[in-house]
């Protein structure tokens, strides 16, 4: 405390049994004090992507996505990286570094992803499941995680490491919404997780777009992950719309404001092979995109979206995408490319006057074939910081596109 409280606190100890002017308000305010000098708990990381920190403790994250983007391969792969546990016996997976990486199934099945635990110790696991039928979540966690989890053949270490690493799952879909927050209390103070995968948020709720009930939620979910030293993982829907990845309801729009990450997950279509990408950080920027596929077990494994015919990275630093457009391909002598966004453009604009944001995204990534959200996000900035295009509201306040005078 700085020398102000501590010699109000003297004078009151002095007159200890009389009325006080120390509130609590005063001594609360004073442990929330944030000074350079002032001992915090370091910040704790249970994954890697990519090499990137990622998943942190006493914090939330989102997974986002369409429905049906895989949103729930890649909570199973959390969960099984997370429980893992090392088998010392079993050839190391090359992707593992000596921590619980994801590992290859039955032979012929290797999981190339770029995920991995931090720590040595298997994670405790906590599924909290609001959606899906029970038997779903039953032949999820059987016939999907536990296979996950396993180094070889041995069909008994995979449950004996579910149980022994702490997992535990829930079903609640059964239950009232108001029940399904204070089970989900009662379930973090008993089971004690590093790792918290709640899917999805919106059943804590009765009404996705009560903003006072939404506040309430997202701020009982921080406390519950500051107080129980866990990473709580949430599970939200984006909204219907094919252009639109925002967050459904008032729900979406208070975890986007509380989450210290979103990861967004997209299904690409005709290759049928899943996505997911960090859209959103307070630390550590993960600009790489992790693809994977379901093979003919039902179970994920690394995956490698059709990429361009000569390599390098654009000038965003975004890796090669899938099957995108050569028309728009600008390749440059020492082995590079970047996108010709002037002439893109240019073919979106199509002799506009204006172009309002939605369109203008559908038909850029139409013409180019882009299927990262990430990416075109990353081009639209280049092109206004070129000043290619230049961005305004109508008179009702909507985004509008124009190209900028030369």
């Amino acid at each position: 405390m700085n020398e102000n409280v501590m010699s109000q606190l003297d004078a009151e100890l002095e007159h200890a049994g009389e009325e006080t002017a120390l509130s609590p308000q005063m001594l609360l305010l004073e442990q929330l004090r944030i000074t350079p000098e002032k001992q915090l708990k370091p910040m704790e990381f249970l994954f890697r992507l990519f090499g990137k920190p990622c998943f942190p403790r006493r914090e939330l994250v989102a997974i986002t996505g369409k429905a049906k983007s895989g949103k729930t391969f890649v909570t199973s792969m959390l969960m099984a990286v997370g429980g893992l546990t090392p088998n010392r016996a079993s050839p190391p997976n090359p992707l593992s570094k000596g921590r619980g990486g994801m590992p290859a199934a039955r032979e012929g099945a290797i999981y190339q992803l770029p995920l991995e635990r931090m720590r040595e110790e298997p994670l405790h696991v906590l599924w909290y499941d609001t959606e899906q039928s029970d038997e779903s979540t039953q032949d999820i966690l059987k016939n999907r995680i536990i296979p996950m989890m396993s180094y070889g053949n041995d069909e008994t270490t995979p449950l004996s490491s579910w149980r022994g690493a702490g997992g535990e799952a829930f079903n609640v879909r059964a239950v009232e919404w108001k029940q399904r927050r204070a089970l989900l209390l009662e379930a973090i103070k008993r089971c004690k997780p590093d790792l918290v995968i709640v899917d999805g948020i919106r059943d804590l709720v009765n009404d996705i777009n009560d903003g006072v009930l939404a506040q309430e939620v997202m701020e009982e979910l921080l406390h519950l992950a500051t107080q129980h030293d866990c990473c709580i993982v949430c599970v939200l829907h984006q909204n219907k719309s094919g252009e639109d990845h925002n967050l459904r309801g008032w729900i979406g729009t208070e975890l986007m404001n509380k989450a210290f990450e979103v990861y967004s997950c997209e299904k690409l279509l005709p290759q049928r092979i899943f996505s997911l990408e960090q859209t959103l950080t307070r630390k550590y920027d993960i600009e790489q995109t992790m693809y994977f596929e379901v093979g003919d077990d039902g179970l994920p494994r690394g995956a490698h979206p059709q990429p361009l015919p000569k390599g390098g990275e654009s000038r965003s630093g975004q890796e090669r995408l899938p099957q995108l457009n050569s028309e728009y391909i600008v390749h440059e002598e020492e082995g590079g490319w970047h996108i010709d966004l002037r002439r893109l453009i240019g073919d979106v604009m199509a002799g506009r006057d204006y172009i309002y944001g939605s369109e203008m995204k559908e038909l850029t990534c139409k013409l180019a074939n882009i299927s990262s959200w990430k990416f075109y996000n990353k081009l639209l900035t280049e092109a206004i910081d070129e000043r290619i295009i230049q961005k305004s509201n109508d008179h009702e306040g909507r985004v509008i596109y124009a190209m900028a005078p030369f």
